[in-house]
């Protein structure tokens, strides 16, 4: 059986893949200039790029809640 500290480490290590993976991805997306005089211009994001990001902010704030949670020491009652 898989202990907490397992446990958290799989997640994290699963958070920080799907960063990297996600940033990887990011740069070998080719960008077409388009004609425009704007300032910025709509780039469309492949819908994997936005899975793989959504996932790893969500594996990071449910360890950040966990750790947070979890590390709380019971009041001392007098």
């Amino acid at each position: 059986m898989l202990n907490q500290r397992q446990i958290l480490g799989s997640l994290g290590t699963l958070g920080i893949m799907l960063g990297i993976a996600s940033g990887v991805r990011a740069n070998q997306i080719s960008i077409h200039p388009a004609k425009s005089t704007a300032q910025f211009r709509h780039i469309e994001q492949p819908l994997s790029l936005k899975i793989g990001v959504t996932a790893g902010g969500l594996t990071l704030i449910g360890l950040e809640l966990w750790w947070f949670l979890s590390s709380k020491k019971p009041a001392k009652t007098r």
